[in-house]
This record gives C-alpha cells, sequence and structure tokens, in this order.
C-alpha cells in the first residue's frame, strides 16, 4: 500500500502489482500447465499404451475399458490427493505443498515413459501404470486448489481475480500443449514406430519439464497471508476439514455448484465436442482438432479476461453474463453445423472464448472461506464436485444423445443456468488483508 495526502488526510492507495507478482504468477502459471499437459497427454495416446500394456489375446473392446479406467483412476484419486495435501498446507505452508504436488506428478510422468510393457513384465505392466496415474491424480488435486490460493494469496486484493484468471489460463494452456504434441507426434512418426516408441517421448518430455518447474518453485516464497497466520499463531486448531464442513457448508454448497459448470464446460465443450462434431456432422478428425485447438486458445484467452473483469465489477455478475453468453454461444454453434460446417472455426472459437468465464470461479472459491481452512475449502469442495461432475458429465451427455441430438448444448446450457443462479448466492468470509 501506499500513503498519500489529500487536503491534510492520509488516503490508502493500493499497491499495483509488481515484479515478484509477475514472477509468482509466471512460475505458478508455468507449473500448473506442464502439470496438467502431464496429466491429460494419457488420453492421447491411450489406444497405444492399450495395445502395449494388456494381453494381445484380449477382446478390443475390454482391452479399450480398462485403459480408459486407468485413466479415470488418476480423477477418483483427485479428492483424496486434495484433501490431504490441503490439509498440511493448511497447517504447515501452501509452498511446500505447492512444490511437492509438481514433484508429485513430474516423477510418475517420467516412470511412464520409462515403463516396460506387458510383453517384458506381464501383469506388473498395467498394474504399475495405475500406480502411477494414481499418483498423478493425488497430484493435480493438490495442483489446482493450491496453484488458486498460492497466487491470490500473494497479490495485491484488487487482482486476486486477475491472478485466479490468470493461473487457471496456464491450467487450460496444458490442455492445449497436450494436443499440439500429441498431433506433433502422430504427423511424424508412422503408426508402428508409434506402437514401438515413439508413444513415450510426450510422457519423457512431460516428466523432464516437471522436474524443471520442482526447480523454478524453490525460487517462490511462502505467502504473506499464510506467513501472517503463522505469526500470530492463528494456524487452524483442528482438523481443517472439520472445520470446513462445520462451518462453511454454504461455501462448500455454492463451490461445488460453480465447480459442476466449470467442469461442463471444459468436459462438454473442449474435451467431448471434437468427437461430437465428428460422429454428429461428419466433420473430418483434421478439421475438427483444428477447431478444437483454436478454442481452446481462446478458452486460455477468455480465462485471463474473465478473472481481469470479475476483479473490476465483480465475479458474480462475470459468471452469470459469461455464463448464459456460453450457453447461447455454444447452442448456436451446434444449430449453425446441422445446416452449415464451413463456419466451424470461428463458431468454436467464440464458444471457446465464453468457456473462459470459468476464470472467474475460482475468485469466488478463493474468497469463501477464511484463509486459515481456504486451502482444504476449496481443495475438498473443487476435487470432490469435479470427480463427481466431471465423471457423470460424459455418461449423462451420452444416454441423453440417444433421443436428442442436441443433447451437448442443452445440457451445457442448464449447467449454465444452475451456475449463474448459484451466483445470487456467493457470500464472502472474512479475510485477514
Amino acid at each position: 500500500m501506499q500513503a498519500t495526502n489529500l487536503g491534510g488526510a492520509q488516503a490508502v492507495t493500493p499497491r499495483p502489482l509488481g515484479r515478484s507478482d509477475y514472477k509468482t504468477l509466471g512460475l505458478a502459471a508455468l507449473g500448473g500447465a506442464l502439470e496438467f499437459y502431464d496429466f491429460i497427454i494419457f488420453v492421447f495416446f491411450a489406444p497405444a499404451i492399450g495395445q502395449l500394456f494388456f494381453p494381445a489375446a484380449m477382446p478390443d473392446w475390454l482391452r479399450q475399458v480398462q485403459t480408459f479406467g486407468i485413466f479415470a483412476a488418476g480423477y477418483l484419486a483427485r479428492p483424496l490427493g486434495g484433501i490431504i495435501m490441503a490439509h498440511f498446507g493448511d497447517l504447515f505452508g501452501r509452498k511446500r505443498m505447492f512444490t511437492l504436488s509438481v514433484l508429485l506428478m513430474s516423477v510418475p510422468t517420467l516412470m511412464m515413459g520409462l515403463l516396460p510393457t506387458y510383453s517384458s513384465i506381464g501383469v506388473m505392466a498395467p498394474v504399475l501404470l495405475l500406480l502411477f496415474r494414481v499418483m498423478q491424480g493425488a497430484a493435480v488435486g493438490g495442483e489446482v486448489p493450491g496453484a488458486w490460493v498460492f497466487v491470490s494469496e500473494h497479490v495485491p486484493q484488487r487482482h486476486i481475480g486477475y491472478a485466479c484468471g490468470t493461473l487457471t489460463a496456464g491450467l487450460t494452456a496444458g490442455i492445449l500443449l497436450g494436443s499440439l504434441i500429441a498431433s506433433a507426434v502422430n504427423r511424424n512418426f508412422a503408426p508402428a514406430e508409434i506402437s514401438a516408441y515413439a508413444w513415450r517421448i510426450p510422457f519423457l518430455v512431460g516428466g523432464v519439464f516437471g522436474m524443471f518447474s520442482v526447480y523454478l518453485r524453490r525460487w517462490l516464497h511462502e505467502t504473506p497471508v499464510f506467513a501472517e497466520l503463522k505469526q500470530r499463531k492463528a494456524i487452524a486448531a483442528e482438523v481443517p476439514l472439520k472445520a470446513v464442513l462445520r462451518d462453511h457448508g454454504r461455501a462448500v454448497i455454492v463451490s461445488m455448484l460453480l465447480t459442476w459448470m466449470l467442469s461442463a464446460a471444459i468436459v462438454v465443450v473442449i474435451l467431448m465436442t471434437p468427437t461430437l462434431l465428428q460422429k454428429q456432422f461428419h466433420i473430418a478428425p483434421a478439421t475438427a482438432l483444428l477447431a478444437n485447438c483454436v478454442a481452446t486458445l481462446c478458452l486460455t484467452i477468455g480465462c485471463v479476461m474473465a478473472g481481469s473483469i470479475a476483479g473490476r465489477i465483480g465475479a458474480g455478475r462475470t459468471i452469470f453474463i459469461g455464463g448464459l453468453a456460453l450457453a447461447v454461444t455454444y447452442y448456436v454453434m451446434f444449430q449453425q453445423l446441422a445446416v452449415d460446417t464451413s463456419e466451424l472455426v470461428p463458431l468454436y472459437a467464440v464458444a471457446g472464448l465464453f468457456v473462459g468465464v470459468i476464470g472467474a470461479i475460482p475468485f469466488v472459491l478463493v474468497k469463501a472461506f477464511p484463509p486459515v481452512v481456504r486451502f482444504s475449502g476449496i481443495s475438498f469442495s473443487y476435487n470432490v464436485a469435479y470427480a463427481v461432475f466431471g465423471g457423470l458429465t460424459p455418461i449423462a451427455v451420452s444416454l441423453m444423445m440417444k433421443s436428442n441430438p442436441m443433447a451437448a448444448p442443452l445440457y451445457v446450457g442448464a449447467i449454465c443456468i444452475v451456475g449463474a443462479l448459484t451466483t445470487l448466492f456467493i457470500k464472502d468470509a472474512p479475510q485477514t488483508r
């Protein structure tokens, strides 16, 4: 803060973002991008992994189910990993857990790239693959809420929205990075080469860069908010999650409902849509993936915009307006593609931009819980809701599509309305700053 004299009175001017703030944001966003890349790269090479880590005599459908079952295990591990890491983050410091989450992600990713296949070590191959995937899930469960807490407690109050939006943009950039690297591998290697060795390259790259990110995070400092809590000996005197469930039920429910909106936007609009475009509108895979890359890039930009706007006009208004805009643009995209597919890229780009409204959601979550239990409150609400809603969304949309080809935009629209109505119940917890 800076004090200025106005007619003899002292007025406090909020300090602007400084070099250390941008350094913190940059390192946090970079680590988040690499961690999300490590988490999702598995899905791009699931067919090759299924062929290599299960018996050759196994039916294709069963091999596919087991491969995606291992992928899903990462999501199921998120709540437990997030809750445990948040518990220690509220008791012993944000920085330690923030660094640990990257290490816990990069090591198993690197090991996946080096893992012998079923032909070499038999049933231990899928068992170890599952173990590494669970470790990845636990890591990302701590990374996402931990990153939001870390950056929000470093920057000035009026820049928390921008910080959360920038960090969320970094996470979504990891999805784009995974898509681009997977496309590059498929473009430069024949299918036989991918099965032989090239599938390992993205995992090895992710693991090495993850280790580099661990090194970079050594230069980060503990958050001023936690340092103040420690100095005042105001650290939680009981299990933080117990206090969250007992004293902050409203914040938990609001956070879970907004996470439902976030998961619907990411899972349906970004992850499921390329497949839906190919099946429903007979769009070529290369075209669908190109449009998806453009939409994801726009999503990254939209996250920063939404976070910045939320810091100026409030997160509630931003989510209300942005959520309804997402519902409309995604519905219009499907309506238009049913008539003419030539405008796919611009239509998907606009929808992707409005998916960026999710950049304002962590701003709500950060302010919904007091600092003493903030990490645990966000981690529990976000990870449990994402595991449940994120896991059920593909099943729900697939079942709905049997009777209605507009199931995807209708589902997204309905959940966006739920998110918009939830903003009416947002309430900030008492803050120390």
